[in-house]
């Protein structure tokens, strides 16, 4: 189901009472779970978020997040949980063992088929036609698949194990595994010995093919010849043919695979998230040290990740927060400054900078910036350069959610108060509707007919009386005008993020100072990802004017540039041009001079 990308629709954080619906509703789903590892699992205050997404193949899916990685998905009311659950829960689910050259295939968006499964000295476990199960790979009980049985245990049994007996819907390795912090499966040991056949392989050669379970792509794995095991149905001595191979292929790759391990002991000994951690921590104070100043404050944390840590990185190597043990920037920030490096705030809604910098910290005295980077000075000369080069103009999605009134419109397309939709999906459902009711005139199919319906939801009160008609293109605008308003916004990197209300402009206005001298005035800029000191410090250069940060008067910690003179033909080139931001979204362009006249 999602060996496919998917597209988000909606990502809204989860509440009280959902979060206490959800909790039961997992209680019921999964009633092996107890009262604490429900609490674990569904939290009271930590972060835990819904999003609305469409399959490739147009199916509506609702995947619950928590810590940025999916935990739970939701089709037809029925609940699965997630790989990155299961390796938490590993015996929440009957659990059925695989070859692991058959994860490929899986995660390429096929079935299990019963030749590639299994069979342990102990049996099978009993399960019915449509049981949930967890699909492991030999030697690991961690689950690397989330499938549907389509038979019974007897049932497999009886077709002398041959046949489709799993419908996956979720792998390790798929998109949904992708939208997570991308973690390896752990190593988990078998709770019983998978097969005599295991046994006589001997210890030494089971711990190391395990290994490749961690890491699928690996060479071991990718030489393996798994024609054998393929997923399409095969005489019954497939399986054992097709095992004896991959032991060989395992012990010839892994001897050579030691000599490797060997020359690399030191960097093995930490694990990758740990590395990751000492990668963040060492390009922070780097950034630090080298690329911020005083003057830059105000700045913005994503401009200060991008422009300046993304910078510090040595070469070969590659930042991603989803790989440390922070999870996330904001809490990595949190963690310096609960150490009194530096200091956070949220100076915008949603939006935060770093406000303040203890450059006489021990820590930030004692690093040492590593070889092969260029000294400060250089760093700082090419920064207003560079910050041009990274922006990633945000991309912005008007949406729109289902009102009170709009209910019965909406509610047999499934929707219901609060459903987020798109303009395209806003226009779908109307069509579908206004087919369904058969509501196109007959002498005149440019026109709807309005019924109940339609008059409660769309028209005023005076007008329900005079208007019995109304053509397609009104009755999209007056629906999508009785919606409430949304918009969703991606930045470069980061996940959509979904605010009420429609985006505010890059506010431009002309201001009359003393002595009749104008000054530019720019508002908002921080909405979409632009940080206001960076964007006053490159006018100024420009234009070779005096450029300031002033607050916005009547807000709180909002921030405006002003820069002497009307320079909004500059500012028009660096938004729309080098920035390519859309011209809808700023405002006050129309207040350029007239080029010519010169006074």
């Amino acid at each position: 189901m999602f060996s496919r990308a998917f597209r988000v629709r909606s990502n809204t954080a989860i509440k009280g009472s959902d979060r206490r619906k959800l909790r039961t509703d997992v209680a019921a789903a999964f009633p092996n779970l107890s009262a604490e590892q429900l609490t674990e699992f569904i939290p009271n205050k930590e972060e835990l978020n819904v999003i609305k997404i469409y399959c490739h193949k147009g199916e509506a899916v609702t995947v619950y997040m928590n810590n940025r990685n999916p935990v739970l998905f939701e089709i037809e009311k029925a609940l699965y949980p997630t790989v990155y659950t299961l390796w938490v829960y590993p015996d929440l689910l009957p659990a059925f063992s695989t070859w692991p050259p058959v994860l490929q295939k899986l995660a390429g968006g096929a079935d299990l088929m019963l030749p590639g499964v299994v069979v342990p000295s102990s049996g099978l476990p009993q399960v019915e036609r449509g049981t949930l199960c967890a699909v492991t790979l030999l030697g690991n009980r961690a689950p690397v698949a989330v499938a549907v049985a389509t038979m019974s245990t007897a049932e497999m049994l009886a077709a002398g194990m041959k046949g489709k007996g799993f419908a996956v819907l979720h792998t390790y390795t798929d998109h949904l595994w992708e939208y997570g912090d991308k973690s390896c499966p752990p190593t988990l040991a078998p709770l019983v010995t998978d097969s005599a056949e295991k046994e006589s392989a001997g210890d030494e050669e089971e711990m190391e093919g395990r290994e490749p379970v961690i890491s699928f792509s690996t060479d071991p794995l990718q030489h393996v010849d798994v024609g054998d095991l393929s997923l399409k149905e095969r005489d019954g001595c497939a399986v054992l043919m097709g095992k004896e191979e991959p032991h060989e292929n395992r012990a010839a790759e892994t001897a050579g695979d030691a000599s490797t391990e060997g020359r690399q002991e030191p960097e093995d000994n930490r694990t990758p998230q740990e590395q990751m951690d000492t990668l963040f921590n060492q390009c922070f104070f780097h950034a630090l040290k080298c690329k911020v100043k005083k003057s830059d404050l105000p700045l913005l944390t994503s401009t200060f990740l991008r422009s300046h840590m993304f910078s510090c990185c040595p070469a070969g190597q590659q930042l991603d927060i989803k790989k440390s043990s922070y999870k996330k920037f904001s809490k990595f920030l949190q963690c310096m400054q609960q150490q009194k490096i530096l200091q956070v705030k949220e100076l915008n809604k949603g939006v935060e900078s770093i406000v303040e910098v203890d450059w006489r910290h021990p820590d930030i005295k004692a690093f040492a910036v590593p070889e092969g980077f260029s000294s400060a000075s250089t760093a700082q000369d090419s920064k207003s350069e560079d910050r041009e080069q990274v922006y990633h103009a945000p991309e912005i999605i008007p949406l729109y959610g289902v009102s009170t009134k709009m209910i019965p419109l909406f509610q047999e397309s499934g929707h219901r108060k609060g459903s987020i939709l798109s303009s395209s999906e806003v226009r779908n459902i109307i069509i579908n509707y206004v087919k369904t009711n058969e509501l196109v005139d007959e002498t005149n199919k440019n026109f709807v007919k309005v019924n109940a319906i339609l008059c409660d939801c769309l028209l005023d009160k005076s007008e329900q009386d005079e208007i019995s008609n109304l053509k397609w293109d009104d009755l999209f605008s007056r629906c999508l005008e009785r919606l409430q308003p949304l918009h969703q916004v991606t930045f470069f990197g980061q996940e959509p993020i979904v605010r009420k209300g429609n985006i505010e402009p890059i506010d431009i206005t002309i201001a009359q100072r003393s002595s009749n001298k104008k000054v530019t005035i720019i508002k908002n800029l921080e909405l979409y990802g632009l940080d206001p000191q960076c964007v006053a410090n490159i006018l100024q250069q420009k234009v070779q004017a005096s450029a300031t940060i002033t607050p916005v008067p009547g807000t709180k910690d909002r921030v405006q540039v002003q820069i002497q003179g009307n320079q909004i033909h500059h500012l028009a080139k660096m938004l729309l041009e080098e920035y390519q931001l859309p011209r809808k979204y700023i405002q006050g362009l129309e207040k350029a001079p007239k080029l010519g006249r010169k006074k």
